[in-house]
């Protein structure tokens, strides 16, 4: 028995910024943001449109695919660090706007690896239960509510958007083969969001200061990510006995086009396995592999069988991946 992917969906604004859009808001170029992160554009969540709203119809679009109703939903899980609101969760307003009234429901935070802790929680939930067939699982952030568009260093990278997996259980080859989870919190203060929690509670200080924007050191998160993604692979394929040659599709966390590259080189697996749409999104942090995987699946870009790599690095500082082999 294994939890498989029953179906996929996604969700973006429909604003786009550009860099030439950046340009005229802080000291930067195209050319600079191109060479140095590959992003191009990024969408951003119109007044009114917050986290839930983008969950929403990510998920609409994975129940449809499954032919799952969400009455038939035991599990939702969303995983993001830009809530509608610190209380209640995000989950429960979805769980409210999907009419999933018989779902459980409940928030991860782990940053940009929000997704693959989310996938992993609910094969455990799914194959460790009998109370649990169908879990909705969600990566989205509105990450621009976070974003200090004064700092050129982080308001280039961010954007928008949703993706969804519903899960359910299957026999056979296809589907979770394994999973990794890992942290390391004495890197929690490369990347933050110092102010609006109990430490620094929201108060004229902490706005004149700017600390409920993000805050990061890039070089170190880097050089995080570069060390990090061969390991998180490796623990998977060893614990699947398989090897980089025979992933089909291997889908990081869209954080930079060189981490990206740098990581594909080091498991030495050909950069056309490697899907990327960090050009057209930025990064999305929780919402970054399940919108790779759901254009992918729309595009028809998978195959019954495909063994799909997915990995994710972020805040805390957080690791995972896990193995998945395509199809019902």
């Amino acid at each position: 028995m294994k939890a498989q992917i029953l179906g996929t969906g996604y969700a973006v604004p429909e604003e786009i910024l550009s860099n030439a859009d950046l340009e005229k808001m802080v000291q930067t170029s195209d050319d600079w943001i191109v060479s140095r992160t590959g992003i191009r554009y990024r969408r951003i969540a119109g007044d009114g449109v917050a986290t839930s709203d983008l969950a929403y119809r990510a998920s609409r679009s994975a129940l449809e695919e499954a032919d799952i109703a969400p009455e038939e939903l035991d599990l939702i899980i969303v995983a993001t660090m830009t809530p509608d609101m610190p209380m209640p969760a995000t989950a429960c307003l979805l769980q409210h706007l999907l009419k999933a009234n018989s779902a459980a429901a409940f928030d991860l935070n782990a940053a940009c690896t929000g997704f693959i802790y989310a996938l992993a929680t609910a094969e455990n939930f799914l194959l460790g239960s009998d109370k649990y067939h169908h879990i909705l699982v969600v990566g989205a952030e509105v990450l621009s509510s976070v974003v200090d568009f004064t700092d050129r260093n982080t308001c280039i990278l961010f954007g928008d958007g949703a993706g969804a997996v519903l899960l359910g259980k299957g026999e056979g080859n296809n589907g979770i083969i394994a999973t990794y989870l890992g942290a390391d919190g004495r890197g929690s203060s490369l990347l933050t969001i110092p102010a609006g929690g109990s430490r620094h509670p929201a108060s004229q200080e902490t706005i004149d200061q700017r600390m409920h924007y993000m805050q990061m050191q890039g070089n170190e998160v880097y050089k995080f990510a570069v060390r990090s993604i061969p390991e998180c692979a490796g623990y998977v394929l060893d614990e699947a006995n398989l090897s980089t040659e025979d992933v089909d599709y291997f889908i990081m966390h869209q954080a930079n086009i060189r981490i990206l590259q740098a990581a594909a080189k080091k498991l030495k697996i050909p950069w056309e396995k490697v899907l990327v749409n960090i050009g057209e999104y930025g990064n999305v942090s929780a919402a970054s592999i399940p919108l790779v995987l759901g254009e992918a699946a729309e595009k028809n870009k998978f195959k019954t069988g495909d063994l799909l790599l997915l990995v994710g690095f972020g805040a805390g500082l957080t690791t995972g991946a896990a193995l998945v082999r395509w199809g019902r």
